[in-house]
């Protein structure tokens, strides 16, 4: 299994643990806000390579 399969279940399993703990709207959030945060953290050229890679694994 990949990195990003392994990161993309533990997303999961920490939303689900949340979403049990706590309200819906708060592991929503989480799940959510993350990724979001962490992608408009990355400087201009780090985001091109992000979409550049993206846009070449989704013909795979």
């Amino acid at each position: 299994m990949s990195t990003g399969g392994k990161v993309a279940i533990a997303g999961i399993a920490a939303g689900l643990v949340l979403w049990w703990l706590t309200s819906f709207w708060i592991a929503a959030l989480v799940i959510f806000g993350v990724p979001a945060a962490a992608y408009l953290l990355l400087d201009p050229a780090q985001r091109r390579r992000v979409r550049r890679v993206g846009r070449k694994e989704l013909g795979r």
